[in-house]
């Protein structure tokens, strides 16, 4: 039987040729801006850079994010490996 994460569902990403992504199993979002968004996801905090990003859609209810605009890259990290390096949220964003 497959095990899934418990929460909201299972966290998935759906891109469109790097402009349009849908993203569900969403927990928070961090921060915002047009150059970067972080999330809390149900397997980590996902960061996704690009430019001129926009939100179309969100619903924590759901779980689901719908982002627009250049998207550059997308990196996962745990969230203990976060709160483990002693370096504020912010400072490791910005370095």
């Amino acid at each position: 039987m497959e095990e899934r994460p418990q929460g909201r569902g299972a966290h998935k990403i759906s891109l469109l040729n790097r402009r349009t992504a849908s993203i569900g199993g969403v927990s928070d979002v961090i921060s915002f801006d047009i150059s970067a968004v972080l999330l809390e996801t149900e397997l980590g905090m996902l960061q996704i850079k690009g430019a001129d990003l926009h939100v179309n859609r969100l619903s924590l209810e759901k779980g689901e994010i719908d982002l627009e605009g250049r998207i550059d890259s997308i990196q996962y990290s745990e969230v203990s490996d976060l709160k483990k390096s002693g370096e504020s949220l912010l400072n490791r964003l910005f370095r």
